[in-house]
């Protein structure tokens, strides 16, 4: 069986129709037979599908359609098995939340990098390079001497900002995260402020691990992904990490040599955080996963 095609794609544009888009964006994924999470707001659109190649590529053909949306750019990856258990298209207030009133980064943004001459910039003395990614996923990897805020949300990031950078000072910011969106609104909330000189990755970690080669790399470690495959390195191969289904955590492999760890169920990291009655529906979802997961591979070698 071919890899499937993953895509990951957003787009800052005026859609006031978004809910009216919903039912009809879900008909035709279930149609292509393409899972993943996509995110319909005023303010746009942002996804990560996975299918067949000409599945997933006939449905962004049918987006392109929308003049609002005919210069969707999309990054590429593959997957051995489908890494979303289902469809979800959602309606929000953001594409991603930062919970600020009157960015728009459609209008305002940071100045583009790309992949290629990211290593030229943030290596540069005077460039502050941050991290805007949450801690969980700064803690399996992120790029040579970043800051890292220490957020454990996104929308946590604008009260850092306010807190430790100095607009008088004008410095020379760069920023990155994993597909480029969350950069979009925090370059677009310092270029507001007044900060000039301010960059992001173009692409995000994703196209810098596609396009630079590993051994020119200032990439160290692996870079979290939000669906089944948890992490991915350099060439966007499929990393060795795993989720905890308690906390949503990316776990190592040494991690589930923890007493603390059980499948689906806790690790080290939320054992303590959770009540027995919680590990116990926990375990009770994992069993269900099990028996779905059995069921699926029986049907299959019965074909």
């Amino acid at each position: 069986m071919p890899d499937l095609l993953v895509a990951t794609f957003y787009k800052f544009t005026a859609l006031d129709d978004h809910a009216a888009l919903q039912p009809v964006l879900e008909a035709r994924c279930r149609g292509l037979d393409v899972r993943g999470i996509i995110l319909l707001a005023e303010e746009g659109i942002n996804a990560t599908i996975s299918g067949n190649r000409a599945s997933v590529i006939e449905l962004i053909e049918f987006l392109k359609e929308d003049p609002r949306l005919s210069d969707l750019v999309w990054k590429e990856s593959t997957a051995a098995t489908q890494p979303f258990r289902k469809l979800r298209v959602r309606l929000k207030k953001e594409i991603v939340t930062m919970g600020v009133e009157g960015i728009d980064p459609a209008n305002l943004v940071g100045t583009y990098v790309p992949a290629e001459e990211w290593n030229d910039l943030i290596s540069e003395p005077d460039v502050l390079v941050i991290d805007t990614r949450n801690d969980y996923e700064i803690e399996i990897g992120t790029f040579e001497g970043a800051v890292d805020p220490e957020i454990s949300t996104f929308g946590e990031l604008p009260e850092w900002i306010k807190r430790n950078i100095c607009v008088d000072d004008q410095p020379k910011v760069a920023m990155f995260c994993t597909g480029g969106i969350r950069c979009e609104k925090s370059t677009a909330l310092l270029k507001q402020a007044g900060v000039k000189d301010v960059y992001h990755l173009e692409g995000g970690i994703l196209k810098y691990l596609e396009k630079v080669p590993e051994e020119q790399s200032l990439w160290r470690g692996q870079c979290f992904v939000f669906d089944e495959r948890v992490s991915v390195g350099h060439g966007l191969e499929v990393g060795d990490y795993e989720l905890c289904r308690a906390c949503r955590d990316p776990l190592a492999k040494d991690e589930k040599e923890s007493p603390h760890y059980r499948r689906g169920v806790s690790c080290s990291k939320c054992f303590d955080r959770t009540t027995v009655e919680q590990k116990a529906r926990f375990a009770e979802r994992q069993r269900q996963l099990d028996l779905a997961a059995t069921r699926a591979r029986k049907e299959a070698s019965d074909e």
